[in-house]
């Protein structure tokens, strides 16, 4: 990524976590958010993994949408909930 601190993206694919079960942290409904949240994890270099998915969205006229769900191992998700909420994020909660 250009101008981070961390020099080598942070951006993995699924078998670099092998047989862990990854927690779900943030759904990037905009292109704008995935990019700054991807900017944001590889500056601290935080390893996760990014996967398109659909979801439903509107209130009136229900519709499927796609978006950008991030995952992270579950040894990183506390502190990489409390860097989505000093940045503005707001972090998926089941």
């Amino acid at each position: 990524m250009e101008d981070s601190p961390n020099k080598y993206p942070m951006r993995r694919d699924a078998e670099f976590f092998g047989e862990l079960e990854l927690d779900l942290l943030y759904m990037a409904k905009r292109l704008r958010d995935a990019l700054r949240l991807e900017k944001l994890l590889t500056d601290n270099a935080i390893d996760y993994l990014v996967e398109t998915g659909t979801y439903t969205g509107g209130l009136l006229m229900k519709r499927d949408l796609t978006g950008a769900f991030f995952y992270v191992a579950p040894a990183d998700l506390e502190r990489t909930r409390e860097l989505l909420l000093a940045n503005r994020f707001k972090p998926y909660t089941s």
